[in-house]
């Protein structure tokens, strides 16, 4: 599911919303989310899963196209670890 997908889902489930207030709600979601991590914070749903950060250590990757080495610089990335919930209902037989 894309974001204009999970919009028209909501708006039609909330059908007292515009499709511009749900859109609004969507990306405030969202922005909340990427403001929290980009502060090192950590965001849990229950029921669903924790997004946190993890931090990469600087390493030398190599260019695909011309197999030279690279330098990487060290960085943060996004991390999701689902909820039990969530697994369990991906396991589910």
């Amino acid at each position: 599911m894309i974001r204009s997908e999970l919009v028209q889902k909501l708006a039609q489930q909330y059908s007292d919303l515009t499709l511009i207030e749900v859109e609004r709600i969507v990306d405030l979601f969202f922005n909340e989310i990427s403001e929290q991590l980009a502060s090192d914070g950590r965001v849990e749903l229950r029921g669903f899963g924790a997004f946190t950060t993890r931090a990469r250590e600087a390493r030398t990757g190599r260019n695909p196209r011309t197999g030279q080495s690279v330098s990487i610089d060290a960085k943060k990335v996004p991390f999701f670890k689902p909820g039990k919930e969530i697994r369990d209902r991906l396991n589910a037989k």
